[in-house]
């Protein structure tokens, strides 16, 4: 989760460093680090805790035309300046280090024994260790990284520089993401190409077990073979109008309201006069599609949220479908039914326990593999058999938004493909799908009707400020979305904030229930109304305090006890999508009334690259 950035140029790097850092802070916050090697063939070394704003401050003054930088989310050892990145071994090499190393105590061990001295907690030293220790032994810079790369276990992205070759930058990974930027007399390493839109529009992505060896005007990639190897080349669209606020005091904010937009471009050229074109996913969908005779769904956190809604889709229009959360799937034994279609789902494309979980699945005699992302040059893209981008664009704050919504909208486009299998010859629309995308069309400003009533919702927020719990009900496809509604709340403003399908309150719920605990509510005008308007009575019997956004011909009203948001009356099928907005913009706001870093949440980073 942690972000790395290097450079090797002829003009000095350290400004190229402090930017790219900032731009991967999403990465991780809890500390910041740079190295460099300077004219003199030194080993200069900065870290600070916090921000990488802290670390600039420490930078005056400071040159050198090589040089290594990370932002860390704290997994071994706690935030603090000694464990912070880069490390070094005797001022010699300096590593920085995105992953965990799995037997890191037993090479400390070792190290020990052979007279290292350790600074940190970290399972990153003893990767610096173990370099040093290989060029004592008479190797070189890239020798000594390919022998001690043989001797870890567990993931690795590495950007490793030393002193005693002051033109080398050498690059590896294993189970996380790193990227070679290329640029002209110049070239860079970062684990996403967000860190270099200033410098170099050409990259190219290592794959899993390659190690670069990158110079000013060279970069020599070999396999994990050792083998060299030509990795494409490829042109980012990325700029920094994709990463200003635009006016906004948040990316969160700013994010939310991109969602039209988000939602508008995820849908082009997918939508024709009455039927979702399969075309444009790609020249295997329908033959994907075919194949599909049931689902298998895996993904974490907000994705596995979007999947659990799609559950309700894909089986109301026949197609059994199973959801796990990625990290449990590999602990288990599977029976794989045949035609059963193994799908993730993924904002980053590099969520360890999601790729792990693919990696797995392909040995497992499923039919295919599919994939919606919205990163192009992500692992979890280059390892399926069919991608479906969602075109949320860039999102940059920490607590998602514009993906989730993009990833409904996607699924549900997924979910019509099926459809047409199950009741026709799989190719001709009926009036069911010539309503939905009718449905679908009408999304984007029903989408900024939703955002009008932003007033309202602040308001609402004034009620959750002080409060320590929060309780989200939410009955069929809705329930996954309260569940989404509680960890965003969660997640910016620290509130203990849980979700129950509403009929289960009688089964514990009901004991947390009073005055201080506010109760949310999804309450669309479907066929579960009716049952969810008596769940909400069971809270307010009990001295509850309901807030409900709720279809507009609902018939629940403002009381007392009770605070109706309502919604314009839309169809069943959209619905979820609706219902997510406003619940993003009251988490938005009750953390900007509790002062919180919206962000940049604490403890937390946007893309999870850690097991």
């Amino acid at each position: 989760m942690c972000g790395i950035v290097g450079a090797v140029a002829k003009r000095d790097v350290t400004a190229i460093l402090i930017d790219g850092l900032k731009r991967l802070e999403y990465r991780g916050y809890d500390s910041a680090g740079l190295a460099l090697v300077n004219d003199q063939s030194e080993l200069v070394l900065r870290r600070s805790v916090g921000r990488v704003v802290g670390l600039e401050a420490l930078c005056d003054n400071l040159q050198g035309h090589i040089g290594v930088a990370h932002t860390r989310w704290a997994t071994h050892g706690r935030p603090a300046e000694h464990n912070a990145h880069p490390h070094t071994s005797s001022y010699q090499v300096a590593v920085v280090h995105n992953g965990i190393i799995e037997n890191h105590q037993s090479l400390r061990e070792q190290q020990k024994k052979a007279g290292f001295k350790f600074s940190s907690e970290t399972d990153t030293e003893v990767i610096v260790h173990q370099v040093d220790w290989h060029m004592q032994q008479g190797d070189d810079l890239l020798a000594a990284v390919q022998n001690t790369v043989d001797e870890l276990k567990g993931a690795y992205g590495l950007g490793i520089v030393s002193k005693q070759e002051p033109n080398r930058l050498i690059a590896a990974r294993s189970g996380s993401p790193l990227l070679i930027g290329l640029g002209n007399g110049e070239n860079f390493i970062a684990s996403d190409m967000s860190a270099l839109i200033p410098v170099a529009k050409r990259y190219m992505v290592l794959e899993d077990g390659d190690i670069a060896d990158v110079h000013l005007d060279s970069v020599t990639v070999y396999d994990s073979a050792r083998n060299q190897v030509e990795r494409t080349v490829l042109i980012s669209t990325l700029s920094d109008e994709e990463t200003d606020l635009g006016g906004y005091a948040h990316y969160m904010k700013k994010e939310i309201h991109e969602q039209t937009r988000a939602i508008t471009e995820t849908m082009e050229g997918r939508l024709g006069a009455d039927s979702v074109l399969e075309l444009p996913f790609g020249d295997n969908a329908r033959d994907i599609f075919d194949a599909a005779k049931e689902l298998k769904i895996v993904a974490c956190g907000t994705s596995f949220n979007a999947a659990c809604v799609a559950k309700y889709w894909f089986e109301k229009f026949g197609v059994k479908c199973d959801v796990e959360i990625a990290s449990e799937y590999r602990y288990r034994q599977h029976v794989v039914n045949e035609g059963t279609l193994f799908m993730t789902i993924s904002q980053s494309g590099e969520t360890l326990d999601t790729m792990a979980a693919l990696e797995m699945a392909k040995g497992l005699g499923y039919t295919a593999t599919l994939c919606i992302c919205n990163v192009a040059e992500s692992s979890l893209v280059r390892a399926s058999d069919l991608t479906i981008f969602t075109r949320a664009g860039r999102e940059i704050g920490v607590a998602s938004t514009k993906a989730f919504t993009t990833q409904l909208v996607t699924l549900l486009m997924i979910a019509i493909c099926l459809r047409r299998r199950r009741i026709g010859d799989g190719r001709t629309p009926d009036e069911v799908e010539t309503m939905i995308v009718q449905e679908l069309r009408t999304l984007p400003q029903q989408i900024e009707n939703i955002l009008d009533l932003e007033h309202e919702v602040i308001a609402m927020s004034k009620h959750f400020a002080d409060k320590q719990n929060a309780l989200f009900l939410g009955r069929g496809a809705h329930f996954p979305i309260a569940v989404e509604g509680a960890l965003k709340l969660k997640e910016i403003s620290y509130i203990h904030a849980e979700a129950y399908a509403a009929g289960e309150l009688k089964h514990g719920p009901l004991a947390l229930i009073d005055e201080d605990m506010p109760v949310v509510a999804v309450a669309p005008n479907d066929e579960l109304l009716e049952k969810l308007k008596s769940n909400l009575e069971e809270v307010r019997a009990r001295g509850g305090k309901l807030f409900v956004f709720a279809d507009a011909n609902s018939g629940i009203e403002s009381d007392v006890d009770t605070q109706v948001l309502n919604v314009a009356a839309v169809n069943n099928y959209i619905a979820p999508i609706l219902y997510t907005i406003p619940l993003q913009l009251l988490a938005y706001h009750v953390a900007l009334l509790k002062g919180t870093d919206i962000d940049k949440p604490r403890n937390l980073a946007k893309s999870v690259t850690v097991e």
